[in-house]
């Protein structure tokens, strides 16, 4: 009998790896990542036949070193489809180059029928040989879906089968051993239980009232799994009470990790300080955006770029919206395989109500499916909790939504420590000038463009910039100098966009917002009086009007605040925020726009690939520079000598700046970046970046949509 390889010779493995062995692992793998939402059997098979194209004479000579190229996946895709075990056949095919839209029954395009109707006219080389190495002795059978169930049942075991293909093949090329473990929990819960231990004696009325919060949450963690919400004021220590009820509730219930998604247009650095010093780097993966290097249908298996992507093993994950959600709709395995580890887990939505307007009803239909087939709980985490009953009870049904926080209109009062005061039209110049008067001062403006054009007329000793132009690492040594300064009474005035709003614990006696959404604007006055060592009369949050045009995805969302600042005394008021939120979602805008690249038609119509084209948060900004500064540059060189790997790009994380296409083509042009992959590059020219402001803004019409 001839021997089937799956990969080729190592020095360690000089007969290379055996095709059916290879085939027993990712099997067994797949059905293991499955068993959580009940497809183990449909994990196995899928594993079993995802590389039986390999058994073709054409493929054993590409693993010698045959330049024809092969497509070793149809053949599986077609033998599954075959036995009606259509989600597995969908998800083989698609295990290279990603999942294809399903197409109809005459497709002879790149769509999943069109590649079994090609495979049907002899697509495909033989590989007819699997036959006498492989017996299928059963298949499996499930119940009746709806096209939306069905979809994310396909995406979650098409995230199965490649995290298990990545794993062995990595395994065997590094001549490891790969094994599923499981983090005790109830060691993170002691730890997180001392950390907490000094606070529950609080003298100070508004640290009482956070103790009351956290031990709600604590509480809270024995009910039922399903959808929860955290209404906890700015200020009121929603970070550390939502971990608290986490890890109860994931140890009462035997979830296997926590999942904390931050707002797309914040940062993470703060929180992962935090987590850090609570839990140890160790326990955490923080997932900042980061190059994807794709492992395409044909890609020499030696060639171990493509197993950097992230696959979220960690008991606590940190990550964005962007990450998340984006994740969750990805066609490529790069993005894909971390999808199954979100299954049975506790996922806490910090700022809920920044989830951006166009793609919130795919973002809470995706996460009630979460909720309801995969095992999971949802903590919608928000001081400025959005009206979303509509969607909630669209794609909830049956799942009450339990409130967290203890006597919320009660919290409201009592956490409110600042005015809101209307300053109407400031020019630039003018809003220099009224930051000069005062000695300690944040300044939040719409774009990244003004917040460096605001610095520049300001730069000064005790003046700061922060933007996500600047590296993760240089925003925390900023706002470490920014904690000092402000704990010294020294001068310190800081221009920042909207990343500063959330999950940042800054206290500044005055603060100045450009008009912006309601939300934002809240979110803006908890970085003022925070601890509320100062009287509310005294610390004022001053709304003003800017020279520099409004983004264009702000446009509704400020009208809805003007409208509110007319109607309304208190505009941080809970009545205030409904009627804002009412206003925004079902009056200004339609049904059509929550969802306006018309995602869950593409969804119900299970046009994978498509939604995957379609569903970016921050259209064309998901290019990464990596820049060498301080340990960035030695990260650099390993990167260069060693290639990536899922450590280094998530340390390299922490030294890149995300960019558009645009601002991306333009540095490889101009011989500013080494371009690594399609979507990330290095920074040559290291006096192009400022440890101040970062990388410099360059016009594009892209930049006036993006509030960061």
């Amino acid at each position: 009998m001839s021997r089937f390889l799956a990969h080729s010779a190592t020095a360690e493995s000089p007969d290379g790896q055996e095709l059916l062995q290879h085939l027993k692992n990712v099997s067994y793998l797949t059905g293991k990542f499955c068993a959580s939402f009940e497809m183990k059997e449909e994990g196995e098979l899928c594993g079993l036949l995802h590389d039986i194209g390999k058994y073709s004479a054409a493929f054993q000579k590409r693993i010698k070193g045959s330049k024809r190229k092969v497509d070793h996946s149809t053949a599986g895709a077609y033998e599954l489809f075959a036995m009606r075990q259509v989600s597995a056949a969908v998800c083989v095919a698609g295990h290279h180059g990603g999942l294809p839209d399903l197409g109809n029954r005459n497709d002879l395009a790149n769509t999943f029928m069109g590649r079994i109707n090609q495979a049907k006219n002899g697509g495909v080389v033989d590989y007819s040989a699997w036959r006498k190495e492989i017996n299928i002795s059963h298949t499996t059978s499930r119940k009746e879906h709806t096209n939306m169930d069905y979809y994310y049942l396909v995406r979650m075991l098409f995230s199965s089968l490649t995290d298990a293909d990545w794993l062995d093949t990595e395994a065997y090329y590094k001549n490891i051993t790969y094994t599923v473990s499981k983090k005790d929990l109830n060691e993170l819960k002691k730890k997180l239980d001392g950390y907490v231990a000094k606070w529950w004696d609080a003298r100070e009325t508004i640290n009482i009232c956070r103790c009351k919060i956290l031990q709600a949450a604590i509480n809270g963690g024995s009910e039922e799994p399903g959808f929860f919400s955290m209404a906890v004021p700015t200020g009121g220590g929603k970070t550390i009470s939502s971990m608290a009820f986490a890890l109860n509730h994931a140890i009462s219930h035997k979830k296997d990790r926590i999942i904390y998604v931050i707002p797309y247009c914040s940062i993470i650095e703060q929180t992962q300080s935090v987590f850090e010093t609570i839990f140890g780097k160790d326990m955490i993966t923080a997932h900042y955006s980061g190059a994807v290097f794709q492992r395409e249908e044909d890609t020499p298996d030696q060639d171990m770029k493509a197993f950097s992507a992230d696959n979220w093993e960690a008991p606590i994950i940190l990550t964005t919206a962007v990450q998340f959600f984006e994740s969750l709709y990805a066609a490529k395995p790069g993005k894909s395989r971390k999808l199954h580890n979100i299954a049975n887990s506790v996922i806490i939505f910090d700022e809920a109500q920044m989830l951006p307007v166009p793609y919130l009803e795919p973002c809470v239909a995706g996460i009630g499916q979460l909720v309801h087939h995969f095992g999971c709980t949802a903590v919608l985490c928000t001081a400025t909790q959005p009206v979303l009953d509509p969607l909630l009870m669209k794609y909830a049904t049956n799942q009450a939504v339990r409130e967290l926080c203890p006597d919320r209109s009660l919290m409201y009062e009592r956490f409110r420590r600042v005015r809101y005061v209307d300053e109407g039209f400031v020019t630039d110049e003018q809003l220099a000038e009224q930051l000069r008067e005062t000695e300690q001062v944040l300044c939040v403006v719409n774009s990244r463009k003004q917040a460096q054009q605001l610095f520049s007329l300001l730069n000064e000793d005790g003046v700061y910039h922060l933007s996500t132009l600047l590296t993760p690492y240089d925003r925390k040594r900023i706002l470490q100098m920014i904690r000092e300064r402000l704990k010294n009474g020294k001068v310190c005035r800081v221009i920042s966009t909207s990343l500063i709003e959330a999950g940042v614990d800054v206290d500044f006696p005055s603060v100045w917002r450009a008009i912006a959404g309601l939300d934002s604007i809240i979110q803006a006055g908890g970085r003022c009086n925070r601890e509320e060592k100062r009287p509310q009369e005294e610390s004022i949050v001053h709304i003003f009007r800017s020279e520099a045009k409004a983004p264009r995805m702000l446009e509704q969302n400020i009208a809805a605040t003007e409208r509110i600042m007319q109607r309304h005394k208190q505009i941080d008021s809970p009545e205030a925020i409904h009627d804002y939120f009412e206003f925004l979602l079902y009056t200004l805008k339609n049904e059509h726009q929550l969802d306006e690249k018309e995602i869950i038609r593409c969804i119900n119509k299970l046009m994978f690939e498509t939604v995957a084209k379609q569903f970016h948060m921050i259209d064309g900004a998901d290019y990464t520079i990596y820049i060498p500064v301080d340990k960035g540059a030695e990260l650099i060189r390993k990167l260069r000598s060693e290639g990536p790997s899922r450590e280094l790009i998530r340390e390299l994380g922490f030294y890149s700046v995300s960019v558009y296409h645009q601002y991306f083509e333009q540095m490889e042009l101009s011989g500013r970046i080494e371009k690594i992959s399609e979507n990330a590059g290095i920074l040559n020219d290291i006096g192009f970046y400022s440890q101040e402001t970062g990388l410099p803004f360059m016009v594009s019409e892209q930049d006036q949509i993006l509030i960061v």
